[in-house]
């Protein structure tokens, strides 16, 4: 028998059935790079540091002061400082003191790297520490591997990253040294890491790499060094952004020192996608928390390195340190900007994570037809915020998901096939203005 209720307003909640697509992040990048234990354990702070294996596995970051507990900077900074007090005192490092402060500055790129991303408008992020600096790591190694989560392989593991930079990579190319002057770098070295980065985003889909140029490298030089990267009319090509020249930052131990920009350019990235969404173009955007750039460059020398897929850092006068760049290193006028390589990435994952719900349901016109809707109402949402280009949403996409895409054979292998079509807008690269300069007229009394 049924209880029975007293006279009143009863509320029965039920499902509409509509299934909808939310976007998925875009705006958390991963970082490799040294980190080293210092010694004499891991207290001292608030927040316990990772212990050397923790710091090989990809550790969520939420901010600076957690990154400077969880990676020891402060104990790091502390005993850089203490041996180079002796030679501001005059005194030469032995041997291994000048090893040591050369294993200790191998430290800091990464930390600059985070830094200047928390500076630039990011929120959080991964990193994935190789814990030797004394030792060069091999394009292997920064493979890594998915089964013990090190190096590049961990981050498979890490659906939500969608930047992957390597601020120690040019260090990783040879063993610290103890002569009194280290060895010149070999560009060379620094290709097989290069591509070890790319292959991971590439397989991924999701995620972006944001590659240093060689440190020092005059435009001439890095022209060859950029000839001889990966064919930019291939499919790798289209998932790689290179930026140069480095940047003059005040230090985070307060040391200045000039630093690969992939940390602050990932900063930059996620900061344009929150004001302004993941389809506007990363670039004319300032640059916080550098004091200058190295080397300045002409408008002719950037045009030739824009041509070749480097992004140039710029200073403007009245507008301070400027990224002066927006594309891959592809050729392909599909893939030529990167904006509109990560819309592409940040909608086929979108749909997919939130499609997941359709596997195993009845393959008929129902559910053809609920795909079609949610697609459609997303890339609708999509248009309205200007990621598409068009007048109308007929215009900027189409989707299909019917009985002319999905054949008995189709559903007789289990398949359903929702064909979609879209105008990404890409960004004004080149701005023209024409002046024409007209006699004045007199004008007429009456």
């Amino acid at each position: 028998m049924t209880t029975p209720k007293p006279p009143g307003v009863y509320i029965t909640e039920q499902s509409s059935g509509v299934r909808m697509i939310v976007g998925v992040g875009t705006s958390t990048p991963a970082f490799l790079g040294y980190t080293k234990v210092p010694d004499g354990g891991t207290g001292g702070t608030a927040t316990p540091p990772f212990t050397a294996e923790e710091r090989t596995h990809p550790q969520l970051i939420r901010g600076w002061q957690e990154f400077t507990d969880r990676y020891s900077i402060e104990a790091l900074r502390q005993r850089l400082a203490a041996l180079r007090k002796k030679q501001e005192a005059g005194q030469d490092p032995t041997p291994v003191e000048r090893k040591e402060i050369r294993v200790l500055e191998r430290c800091f790129p990464l930390a600059e790297a985070v830094y200047g991303f928390f500076a630039n408008g990011g929120q959080s992020c991964y990193v994935v520490g190789f814990t030797d600096p004394t030792t060069a790591v091999s394009a292997a190694q920064l493979g890594g591997s998915t089964e013990t989560r090190t190096g590049l392989g961990g981050l498979e593991t890490v659906p939500e990253v969608t930047m992957v930079a390597v601020p120690s990579l040019w260090d990783m190319t040879a063993a610290a040294s103890d002569a009194p002057a280290p060895p010149p770098l070999d560009p060379a070295q620094g290709k097989p890491l290069m591509d070890a980065a790319v292959a991971h985003c590439v397989a991924m889909r999701n995620r972006l790499a944001i590659l240093d140029a060689p440190p020092g490298q005059p435009v001439e030089p890095l022209k060859a060094f950029v000839d001889g990267l990966t064919s930019p009319d291939t499919e790798d090509a289209a998932f790689t952004t290179l930026y140069y020249p480095w940047l003059e930052v005040p230090g985070v131990d307060g040391i200045p020192r000039t630093v690969p920009p992939s940390g602050h350019i990932a900063g930059i990235w996620a900061r344009t996608d929150a004001e302004r969404g993941v389809f506007k173009a990363p670039a004319n955007q300032n640059i916080r928390g550098a004091l200058a750039i190295p080397t300045l460059l002409t408008d002719d020398q950037h045009g030739e390195l824009n041509n070749k897929g480097v992004n140039c850092l710029r200073v403007f006068p009245d507008r301070g340190l400027l990224v002066w760049g927006a594309r891959t290193r592809s050729t392909s006028r599909d893939w030529k900007y990167l904006n509109v390589r990560r819309l592409v990435s940040f909608l086929a994952d979108s749909i997919r994570q939130s499609s997941t719900w359709a596997v195993f349901e009845p393959n008929d016109d129902r559910l053809w037809a609920t795909l079609r809707h949610s697609t459609t109402s997303f890339l609708t949402d999509q248009w309205r915020q200007g990621a598409l280009l068009g007048r109308t949403p007929d215009e900027a996409f189409y989707v299909i998901c019917d009985t002319t895409n999905n054949t008995p054979t189709t559903i007789d292998d289990g398949k359903v096939i929702c064909d979609i079509g879209i105008a990404p807008v890409r960004p004004a690269e080149f701005v023209h203005f024409t002046l024409t300069q007209t006699a004045g007229e007199t004008g007429k009394g009456s």
